[in-house]
């Protein structure tokens, strides 16, 4: 059974992640972000959304641990700076429902969502440049980077929420997530 770990960077929506996780039939662990790296046993990790970058603890060295890496919000923000990106505050504070254009239909997270998905997420803060070696592969009308991928180096990130049920296609992307993780 494929084993993901979901990295806590104190969101509100952690458990649901691990709840959407086990749904699809993933074994499914929350660990704290000040974990060792070196007890981690996992096929793939997802950091978790959370309220700010200073709070993010250990998560620079889990991107070294050659599993595929899923980031949710601050989680994709927090790739997108430590790799070599930007973020900016956004325009549009507080969660609300936006309609993301999918950019790649080939790309292994999100390329089979619809064209035009609904999904729910805060753009409080968001990527402003995704790093070096990445595909912007989502956009709205209120942020120029919904998603980014890296799929040579298994690394994902999207500022939505997939695992909140305003969310059209969540189950969708975790499942994605599952499968990048049991083909590497």
């Amino acid at each position: 059974m494929t084993r993901i770990v979901v990295i806590d960077n104190h969101g509100q929506f952690t458990h649901l992640e691990g709840r959407a996780l086990r749904d699809i039939g993933v074994d499914t662990e929350i660990l704290e972000n000040d974990t060792d790296p070196a007890d981690i046993d996992a096929d793939g990790l997802v950091l978790s959304g959370g309220p700010s970058m200073d709070r993010v603890g250990r998560c620079a060295e889990y991107l070294d641990l050659g599993v595929p890496v899923l980031g949710i919000c601050l989680g994709m923000q927090f790739m997108a700076e430590e790799l070599g990106g930007s973020t900016k505050s956004g325009d549009y504070g507080g969660y609300a429902d936006v309609d993301v254009e999918i950019l790649d239909d080939e790309d292994p997270l999100i390329g089979s969502l619809a064209p035009e998905t609904r999904v729910w997420a805060s753009h409080a803060d968001e990527v402003d440049e995704v790093p070096e070696g990445f595909a912007r592969t989502a956009r709205s009308d209120v942020c120029e980077v919904e998603a980014m991928s890296n799929p040579e180096r298994g690394l994902f990130g999207v500022q939505w929420h997939p695992e909140v049920a305003h969310t059209e296609e969540g189950e969708a992307v975790f499942e994605s997530f599952r499968d990048i993780c049991e083909s590497r």
